[in-house]
């Protein structure tokens, strides 16, 4: 827009030196003109930069008395123009209020002719005046909602890698949740049968043939988990009915040596996915623990339907946690499934009398 209002102030200026060398009666009109092109292009650019309100008035002031000086000398196309450009550059420069006194004077120039030829010229002048104003104020506008708009199509591509960099997040911890939950498990069910089928080996071969079958299921077992890992990074996978996928799991504890029972107290409803999925890495990581930590001779899987929530508890008669031993990364996914739906999980470790982990999560 400035460069616009300068190549105008420009042409003005030259349309006034064409005008007063062609007529020879108005050069005064030159060397004002000169000064006010001069003031109206590097000297608008300079208070325009600059931005502070008292420069901009001084820059009226000066201005509009020179561009009258010019009109007086030399009234036609060139010194209306000088207006014009005057306008528009107070809509940039002034307040509102500053800008509709400047246009108001503006038809002043026509002070002294005949009445009725000052309310013509006068008319015309102030509606060409008017209508650049309005123009620049347009112009203005549009400029800035160009500006506000490239200002939130970026703050809108920030927000969009930050959302993309928080699901690529928390893919992650889900994935890693997974590994752990299910084949972390899978994989100490199997170590714990290998070694016990080390320990009975030489005494009893059909024993630890058995138990090493039984590890060989669980490898199966940890493998197809996998599969169902990966399979779900393409597409839902399907979750068992959450009592009989305990049940599974409290027979997987006690072929592994800690007998496991199951209780089902309260009315069974459907839950989400999202909620068996977590009630069940619960206990599965509760037994896990037992069997690693606890030297437990029984656990105890306990889910409860209560009104408005379902909770899932994993108890043991074992030592429970006497070693100073902090929660590992078992219990922090499991707390982040938890928070993810709006429940908790809260983990009581005893001193020789067991300890229990559970699970709390609205239906």
């Amino acid at each position: 827009m400035n460069r616009a209002l300068a190549v105008l102030t420009g042409g003005a200026f030259l349309t006034l030196v064409i005008g007063a060398l062609a007529s020879r009666e108005a050069l005064w009109a030159i060397p004002l003109g000169a000064v006010f092109t001069a003031l109206g292009t590097a000297g608008f650019l300079w208070v325009h930069r600059r931005g502070q309100l008292r420069w901009s008035i001084a820059y009226v002031v000066l201005q509009l008395p020179l561009a009258y000086a010019v009109f007086i000398f030399d009234p036609g196309v060139g010194a209306t123009l000088f207006f014009v450009v005057l306008g528009s550059q107070c809509v940039l420069l002034l307040p509102r209020a500053g800008t509709a006194l400047v246009i108001l004077l503006v038809p002043m120039a026509h002070v002294g002719m005949a009445w009725h030829e000052a309310l013509r010229e006068g008319i015309g002048l102030f509606a060409s005046v008017l209508f650049a104003a309005v123009v620049t104020e347009l112009l203005q506008r549009e400029q800035k909602t160009r500006r506000e708009l490239g200002e939130a199509h970026e703050r809108l591509r920030d927000y969009a890698a930050q959302a993309e960099r928080l699901a690529t997040a928390q893919e992650r911890n889900r994935v890693a949740r997974d590994i752990h939950d299910g084949l972390g498990h899978s994989l100490t069910v199997v170590q714990m049968q290998v070694k016990a089928a080390r320990a009975v080996l030489h005494a009893d071969a059909a024993k630890a043939d058995a138990v090493l079958e039984k590890a060989q299921q669980q490898a199966e077992a940890a493998l197809a988990d996998v599969r169902r890992s990966v399979s779900s990074l393409r597409e839902p996978r399907s979750i068992p009915p959450l009592a009989e996928a305990l049940n599974a799991l409290a027979d997987e504890t006690s072929a592994a040596g800690v007998p496991t029972g199951v209780t089902i107290s309260g009315t069974e409803r459907p839950l989400s996915d999202e909620a068996r999925e977590a009630l069940y890495r619960t206990a599965q990581e509760g037994l896990t623990n037992v069997r690693k930590h606890a030297a437990a001779t029984r656990a105890e899987l306990a889910l409860d339907y209560t009104d408005g929530k379902v909770r899932l508890s994993v108890h043991d008669d074992g030592t429970g946690v006497v070693d100073g031993r902090t929660p590992g990364f078992g219990l922090l996914g499991l707390r982040e499934r938890a928070a993810g739906l709006g429940g908790r999980l809260t983990f009581e470790p005893g001193s020789g009398k067991g300890s229990e982990l559970s699970m709390e999560v609205p239906e």
